[in-house]
């Protein structure tokens, strides 16, 4: 066998290649592919790659430059303070006062799982807040998780999480001290939080302040508001003038690190500018023996709710306004908790709502002035007149007019009658029966229909709200055919023109409401709008909007016709139904009510029932002194019984307190 196994290929010419040099290596890449296709690659990777460094370093430079700039760089807005309330003479009714919070950015938490579970867990127990959630509440690690998960709605690591208010000066300081190593991410902000001095005894005037809401966050934030650390006001004039009370908050521009923390702050600082402040028409004084006495009724009534108000006649100026029951407004300053805010809510009387302006109720006879004042007016009455009070008066049925079994009976509250009355006696000691003849007509006496009273209803501001700067009034009802019709599916009877000529039936008033028609009969016939605001200042005390006595409207009835009206008022409280109104030494005029009820919470709480006598809500006007007017006061009872025995004595005891003091 030959020792070459390889086959002899004497045809075959061997590739010769340079022996060095350029030559060779040229020859190489021509003879390996590979070679070849990286020789091509490499050359034009450098190219783009130089490209590419020539446009970020040349062409878009500038841009770049600014995009780092503004990563370190932030735009903080600077709160403003916060203006003051105060009462007519100047004492303060809250204050601003420094709080602690705690924010974490969740982005400078610790990254590693454990070591911000730890840190989480501490800072929870410091606070006093659950680490974790119940289900309908979530705890600290929710909160953080949410903001941190990238698929969620509330992703912005960044920004900062308010994760506890009004915190506790030691575990602030503890927390604060101690931010860089113990708690990365965390840091405690020193803020403005109001505290009300007053409390309870104004908190339906003043308000309170709350957190943005959610849904509403990009209309504050179009505003200039911070959602995550504003507040607003939520109840009172606090909310009312929020807009004069806010101030415009500072601007600084500030450069950070990488963890957040300040390093200089670049240009001029914008200041920020001070709230206005807002000066109530509010008698401090007399509102709190008005509240005194208030509850000293309720208490002998055994009753949960009711309302005083005090107006100047000659202004429309709000001296005093009481709703019982209250909440204490430093709650929600302080935070509140969730068994004391669904104890609020589950209370079927209501305290977070001012029942001065959004009670709808049926007025009974203190409405009784504006039917006597339309007849005076429409000449349907005249000081002459005189209308019998049998006790008891039948009106026929219109389908059945001489059937006497069908007729309906009538009563006045006084069942033996009051015999033969003019509209001044009437007024003193009213008489039902003689209003129902007055509205709707008795045998061949025409009264005034349903049509002229609510005229006159409309003219004294029933049935639509008076302008008070105050949030959620009611409207009220002045019930009309129409509206029977298209509400309950019936025609207007003659009934219900006397029901409604006695404050009854479906007509329903605001304790405010009403103190206007009293107002408006003590001084003539000038229906003011009621103020609460008496005038605004700025910082430095200078008055930027003051407020004058705004007029609704003049009421078209005569002097002579308001005189009799003044008459029969006076008449109540000196020899007729409110004589536990009077004062020594002071002309009072006053109308006293007693008003049948059945609402829902009379249902819910047993006090009404079916078959048996319908409880009774007790009402008391007056206005004093009678020659001068400078006072107007209501007082509603919720439940009390008659106005006579249970309102008139509170007012008797605060209208007593205003001419002594």
């Amino acid at each position: 066998m030959a020792r070459n196994s390889q086959p002899n290929r004497k045809d075959e010419k061997p590739t010769v290649l340079p022996a060095r040099g350029p030559l060779r290596r040229l020859a190489l890449l021509f003879t390996a592919p590979r070679l070849l296709l990286l020789g091509l690659i490499l050359p034009l990777a450098l190219t783009i790659y130089a490209l590419r460094l020539y446009r970020l370093q040349v062409v878009e430079s500038e841009q770049w430059i600014a995009r780092a700039h503004q990563q370190r760089t932030k735009l903080v807005s600077l709160p403003a303070p916060r203006g003051l309330i105060y009462s007519r003479d100047g004492e303060p009714l809250v204050r601003n006062v420094p709080a602690f919070q705690v924010i974490i950015i969740p982005a400078y938490l610790p990254e590693d799982e454990v070591q911000r579970e730890t840190e989480l867990r501490r800072l929870a127990a410091l606070l006093g807040i659950p680490y974790s959630g119940n289900g309908s509440q979530p705890g600290l690690r929710e909160q953080v998780e949410r903001v941190l998960d990238a698929g969620s709605v509330a992703y912005a690591p960044y920004e900062p999480l308010v994760v506890a208010s009004n915190v506790d000066r030691k575990v602030a300081l503890i927390i604060g001290q101690g931010q860089e190593f113990a708690f990365p991410g965390v840091r405690v902000d020193v803020v403005s939080r109001r505290q009300y001095p007053y409390g309870s005894l104004v908190s339906h005037l003043v308000g309170y302040l709350g957190a943005i809401p959610a849904e509403k966050a990009k209309e504050y934030r179009e505003k200039g508001y911070d959602p995550a650390t504003d507040r607003i006001g939520y109840a009172g004039v606090e909310a009312t003038f929020e807009s004069w009370l806010r101030g415009t908050p500072g601007q600084r521009y500030q450069e950070t690190d990488i963890l957040g923390r300040v390093v200089r702050v670049l240009g001029d600082e914008i200041p920020p500018t001070p709230g206005h402040n807002v000066y109530l028409t509010i008698d401090l004084e007399l509102q709190q023996v008005a509240q005194q006495a208030l509850q000293k009724g309720m208490d002998r009534t055994n009753s949960r709710r009711g309302v005083v108000i005090a107006m100047n006649p000659q202004t429309g100026e709000i001296l005093a306004m009481v709703s019982l029951p209250t909440y204490d407004n430093n709650l929600f300053a302080e935070g509140i908790s969730l068994e004391e805010y669904t104890r609020l809510m589950e209370d079927p009387h209501r305290p977070l709502l001012n029942h001065a302006i959004a009670d709808q109720l049926p007025p009974g006879s203190i409405f009784k002035i504006v039917p006597a004042a339309a007849a005076l007016q429409e000449g349907v009455l005249t000081a002459r007149t005189r209308l019998n009070c049998p006790g008891t008066i039948m009106l026929p049925n219109k389908y059945y007019p001489n059937d006497p079994e069908r007729a309906q009976p009538f009563y006045c509250w006084k069942l033996s009658g009051h015999g033969w009355l003019d509209v001044i006696h009437a007024l003193a000691f009213s008489c039902d029966i003689f209003f129902y003849q007055v509205g709707g007509g008795y045998e061949k006496f025409e009264g005034l229909g349903l049509d002229r009273i609510v005229q006159y209803a409309h003219l004294f501001g029933l049935g639509e709200p008076t302008g008070i700067e105050l949030e959620q009034e009611a409207l009220g009802l002045v019930p009309t055919a129409r509206w029977k019709r298209l509400t309950i599916g019936e025609n207007w009877s003659t009934g219900d023109t006397y029901n409604l000529s006695i404050g009854q039936g479906y007509l329903l008033v605001t304790p405010l409401q009403m103190l206007n028609v009293m107002a408006a009969t003590a001084n003539g016939g000038t229906l003011y709008r009621p103020r609460l605001v008496h005038h605004i200042t700025d910082a430095q005390g200078n008055v930027v909007r003051p407020f004058q006595p705004e007029i609704i409207r003049t009421l078209p009835i005569s002097a002579e016709n308001w005189s009799l009206i003044q008459q029969g008022l006076e008449g109540a409280v000196v020899y007729g139904t409110a004589t536990r109104a009077q004062v020594a030494g002071v002309r009072v005029a006053g109308k006293t009510g007693t008003a049948q009820f059945c609402d829902d919470i009379a249902r819910q709480l047993g006090i009404c029932r079916e078959g048996f006598a319908q409880p009774t809500h007790a009402w008391f006007m007056a206005y004093a002194p009678v020659e001068n007017p400078e006072i107007a006061l209501i007082v509603f009872i919720y439940n009390g019984g008659e106005g006579s025995s249970a309102a008139a004595p509170v007012a008797q005891e605060i209208l007593d307190w205003y001419f002594r003091r």
